[in-house]
């Protein structure tokens, strides 16, 4: 496959659940998990589905998609506020980004979301910006930063990295989503990135929301 047709959109919608949701009969609420499920497998894009109940205040659950044009994702997002549970449903966050040819993208493991492989147990969310000082930087230097960087990243290989970019579509500069089954895993990382270079030029770096893999019909079964 060419690095061309290789290329997708990211898209990272977060939601929180109307309370009136958890008034309504049981069977109904099935039915309606069993409704998007359908949608979103019908679909034909690539997804997968989080739960946030009760880390964090501002949202309950994540849908993370990739597709080759956005109008894909648009389409899938209307037809679920088209079912039952859509009705109920309010966006809280949403991030889109795209991937694109890297030396560090090729630096990580190659078995993200994008090749099909199995889920780890959670997802980090970990939208970041940097400061413009970064991009002042000689090509050299800022290389010189990113292996350092990537270097400390190579000791935590249990730890699955995707990086997707924003430049111009988002708020935001880059997208990671860190796929791990242990987060003080995520967490070591993290601390020891701290002491990195690169960390002197991050401008924004939250939130960070940490997510656990659910399938659709548990998920939705979760929330009441």
């Amino acid at each position: 496959m060419s690095e061309e047709n290789n290329q997708y959109y990211f898209n990272f919608s977060f939601f929180k659940v109307d309370p009136k949701w958890r008034w309504m009969a049981d069977l109904a609420k099935a039915e309606s998990a069993k409704e998007v499920e359908n949608v979103i497998n019908n679909s034909g894009i690539m997804y997968r589905t989080y739960s946030n109940l009760g880390l964090r205040d501002d949202t309950d659950f994540l849908f993370w998609f990739a597709a080759k044009t956005v109008e894909e994702i648009q389409t899938v997002i209307a037809k679920i506020y088209q079912t039952v549970f859509g009705k109920y449903i309010i966006p809280s966050r949403t991030y889109l980004s795209c991937t694109r040819p890297s030396l560090y993208v090729q630096e990580q493991k190659a078995h993200g979301f994008l090749t099909g492989n199995d889920p780890k147990k959670h997802v980090i969310v970990y939208p970041f910006t940097k400061t413009r000082e970064w991009y002042l930087l000689p090509k050299e230097k800022r290389q010189e930063i990113m292996d350092e960087h990537i270097e400390v990243s190579k000791k935590y290989p249990q730890v699955i990295l995707n990086t997707t970019y924003s430049f111009g579509i988002h708020d935001e500069d880059f997208m990671l989503a860190f796929e791990v089954d242990d987060i003080r895993d995520f967490q070591d990382l993290i601390m020891d990135l701290r002491e990195t270079q690169v960390s002197t030029y991050v401008k924004n770096d939250i939130p960070m929301i940490v997510c656990v893999k659910k399938d659709i019909v548990p998920l939705i079964s979760s929330l009441g």
